[in-house]
């Protein structure tokens, strides 16, 4: 087993040269155009978005719905497998370090206000993210064509941040254009933002699909984090300390943060890989 040592700051790093190495496109912030390049093709393992000007590739979740919507002509087994080799390498490490998205919620989170802290709802209401794969994600796209991007088009927030705003200044009439979806998606961002002062990561726990997709590989994936259960004396200080709704270290739950590996008393918590 190899392990690494993960501090916050190490982790904010990773964070943010990730989010600028997805968008490192810099023409595209200059004259409001996306990149068409082959490098398009190519899945990013985090939620960034397709129009953002500077993005070098594409969401998976917007690939998955449009490769899904020709599902009775030809399967997307690109997508698929790509979405499964990131899901059994990285798991939900991608949550916690590869999603720009994941960052930006995780610093309005440190504005100062009151908080609301994890419960038995906030659990319950973690499992909606579940229903939105199913529902936005894999059976409209499947049966209604024209709801081929349901998700992207009537939920998904960072469109609006990441590709609209950026692209009004050189495209002013773009939200015209876009009518009641860009009032649709400009209301969820703003919900979006005024929740993640108040409450950790609302987004990534209750609505990201991606992250729906990443859970199902939690159990399984090669790196996250790992408990020595001769050294664990069950005090359980990482469950109760943890921001989400895990009921184990590395559970589905778990985005793999590694709050829990500095606070463990037995030093029984690590991050590595863990096979």
């Amino acid at each position: 087993m190899v392990n690494f040592e993960i501090t916050a700051f190490r982790r904010k790093l990773i964070q943010f040269f990730t989010a600028i190495l997805y968008n490192v496109w810099l023409p595209g912030f200059v004259n409001g155009k996306i990149y068409n390049g082959p490098l398009k093709g190519v899945c990013v393992p985090g939620l960034n978005c397709y129009s953002c000007p500077g993005a070098l590739g594409s969401c998976p979740i917007g690939s998955l719905q449009d490769g899904l919507s020709f599902l009775r002509f030809r399967i997307p087994f690109y997508v698929i497998g790509t979405l499964t080799l990131f899901g059994i390498v990285f798991g939900r490490v991608v949550c916690g370090f590869l999603c720009p998205f994941g960052l930006i919620q995780e610093i309005l989170y440190k504005i100062p206000s009151p908080k609301i802290k994890k419960s038995k709802y906030t659990r319950a209401l973690s499992y909606l993210k579940y229903v939105i794969l199913a529902v936005f994600v894999i059976l409209l796209p499947i049966f209604l064509r024209r709801m081929s991007s349901a998700f992207c088009i009537y939920l998904c927030p960072v469109g609006i941040l990441e590709g609209t705003f950026f692209l009004l200044p050189t495209n002013p009439y773009l939200a015209e254009l876009l009518g009641s979806y860009f009032v649709i998606k400009l209301s969820i961002l703003i919900i979006v933002i005024l929740a993640s002062i108040i409450h950790i990561r609302p987004f990534c726990r209750y609505i990201c699909p991606l992250g729906a997709i990443y859970a199902l590989f939690a159990k399984w994936s090669f790196l996250g984090v790992k408990i020595d259960t001769d050294k664990c004396n069950n005090c359980n200080k990482c469950i109760r300390i943890c921001s989400f709704d895990i009921k184990k270290v590395g559970d589905s739950e778990c985005i793999q943060c590694c709050e829990c590996v500095k606070q463990c008393p037995k030093e029984a918590i690590s991050f590595g890989i863990k096979y």
